[in-house]
Order: C-alpha cells, then sequence, then structure tokens
C-alpha cells in the first residue's frame, strides 16, 4: 500500500488528558478508533488510516497519554500507565469527540485498551481488531515466574523495575526503542526516516513516566490509582470478550506473545483467526497495512 495524507495532528481535552490526535475520512461514516502500542506511535496506522478514510470511514488515531503531543491537563494528575487507565481515556475521547460506539483496532499495549474497552464496555466497542490476541492483565498472574527462555524476553521489564533502568531509558530512549523495534520485528526493513519519524513522539515529558508506570505496575512494584480498583477487580478475573473479534498475528513476531490456542475460548462472539505470513512482526499494522485493514473492515461486517 502506498502512504496517503497523513495529518495534521488535532487537539481535544478528554478526561484527564488534552489528546493529539488525526482524524482521517468523513465525519458522519462509522468509527474507526486506532490505537497504537510502546514503543511506536500513530505513524504505524500512517497507511492504514487513510485507507480506511477512503473506504468510508471515519477514522480516529490518538497519541496514548507520554507520546507525542497529547499533555496531561494538571501537573498534580498521577504519571500512571495502568491497564485501566489507558482504557479510561479511550472511552474519554470518544466521549469528547462524540462517537458512541467504533470498531477498535490495536496491537500491544493498543490491542490490550481495545480488549479492556470491549470487555468492560462493550456498548462502547461494536467490533475489534486485536493484534496478538487478548492480553488484559493481572498483577497476581505477573507475580509467577516463567520458564528462563520466556523470561528472557521480558528482560527490558526487568531492567525498568531498576533505577539504573529508568536513567537509561530516560537517556538512551530513542537507542533503546530501536532495539525493541530490531528484536520485535527481525525480518522489517524500516530506513532510519520511518525510526526518527516515530521516535520524535518518545520526546513526550512524560513519556518516561508512562512507561516506567507501566512495566512496574504489570509487576506488582508501583500501586495503581484507586480510582481505578474496581475495574482492575474485573480485569483480573479475566472477563471473556462478547464482540464479534478478529485476531491477527504476524509469523515473525519477535516480541513476547500469547499462542492463538491460548486465548481463542476468551471470545465468545463471532471470531476468527489469522497469522498473517511473510515475515510480520510486532508492528504489523505498519509492517501489513492492507491485512489490517482487511481485518477492520471484515469484523465491522459481523457486527
Amino acid at each position: 500500500m502506498a502512504a496517503a495524507q497523513w495529518g495534521p495532528v488535532q487537539q481535544i481535552k478528554a478526561g484527564v488528558l488534552d489528546v493529539g490526535y488525526l482524524e482521517v475520512g468523513p465525519p458522519d461514516g462509522h468509527a474507526v478508533v486506532l490505537l497504537h502500542g510502546w514503543p511506536y506511535d500513530i505513524h504505524s496506522y500512517a497507511e492504514v488510516a487513510p485507507a480506511l478514510g477512503a473506504a468510508g470511514y471515519r477514522v480516529v488515531v490518538p497519541y496514548l497519554r507520554g507520546y507525542g503531543s497529547t499533555r496531561f491537563l494538571s501537573d498534580d494528575t498521577v504519571r500512571n500507565g495502568q491497564q485501566a487507565a489507558l482504557a479510561v481515556d479511550v472511552v474519554a475521547l470518544m466521549d469528547a469527540l462524540g462517537i458512541e460506539s467504533a470498531v477498535i483496532g490495536g496491537f500491544d499495549w493498543g490491542a490490550r485498551s481495545a480488549n479492556v474497552v470491549a470487555a468492560l464496555w462493550p456498548q462502547r466497542c461494536t467490533a475489534m481488531v486485536s493484534v496478538s490476541g487478548y492480553l488484559i492483565g493481572n498483577q497476581e498472574a505477573n507475580r509467577a515466574p516463567l520458564r528462563p527462555s520466556a523470561e528472557l524476553s521480558w528482560w527490558y521489564q526487568f531492567y525498568f523495575a531498576t533505577d539504573r533502568g529508568r536513567a537509561g531509558y530516560d537517556t538512551y530512549r530513542r537507542d533503546f526503542a530501536q532495539l525493541i523495534w530490531h528484536t520485535a520485528s527481525p525480518r522489517w526493513d524500516f530506513d532510519e526516516a520511518t525510526y526518527d519519524r516515530s521516535a520524535a513522539s518518545f520526546d513526550n515529558p512524560d513519556h518516561v513516566d508512562i512507561v516506567i508506570h507501566n512495566y512496574r505496575w504489570r509487576l506488582g512494584l508501583a500501586p495503581g490509582e484507586s480510582q481505578y480498583d474496581e475495574l482492575e477487580q474485573q480485569l483480573a478475573a479475566g472477563p471473556v470478550i462478547a464482540v464479534p473479534t478478529i485476531t491477527l498475528e504476524g509469523d515473525a513476531n519477535g516480541a513476547p506473545h500469547p499462542e492463538p490456542s491460548a486465548y481463542a475460548s476468551k471470545f465468545s462472539g463471532k471470531y476468527v483467526h489469522r497469522t498473517i505470513t511473510g515475515g510480520v512482526g510486532h508492528n504489523l499494522p505498519q509492517e501489513a497495512p492492507a491485512q489490517f485493514v482487511d481485518a477492520v473492515i471484515e469484523v465491522g461486517g459481523f457486527s
């Protein structure tokens, strides 16, 4: 797919944030919200969003908290990266934009947020495209050690648990993120310009705080905020997702990810899984945009 027109970034106050986002397509089209992950940004959808817009969808692609032009409205707000907070951001953005329901798609952190919205507020999610399937987390389960080979793949999570790791990520965030791009997508031949375009979003003043809190919270090493406790209790139970769903996986995903057979039972509505071949890694929407677009259009038809 050839890249199409992209931008400009708009801003809107939503919940605790002033969210930077891109909107493509007709304002009266069926809404699609696309969520990026770490360490990526809205440019993961640089080909996907225009293609969906041209197909008649209203496509919204926000910078997550801690990325790009998204800012906290108050200096006093906790720089919180826990899963419930990120999902509440999505609902708040939809409220601010007057979107009652949408097809929600995502990968990495964005897939987790899509899962949470679909599980807790299914009336807001008409259908879902989720790369790597079911990613809702459980702090207690995350306390259990994994086999050494599996622990190795999460090396950065343990690095971030230390003061040295926080300082290292702060100092070398662009080098660090580029290393993750290579290891998570070992067969993706991206160029420096492509990487630099996304890496600029990591200069956000809250980026390091959000990333470090996200990974420390997962391991129970950093507290969440009390207003999310009830939501996290529901998520810890591993709720089944009833909205129509397509899950995608790349055949060369070098990042930690579950096997499709491990999560198929977590989807009780109409459900399809596809593995995308051809050396596709973790950043699937950017590496295989045509297949991601097809999945969004197809799953929209399920509902």
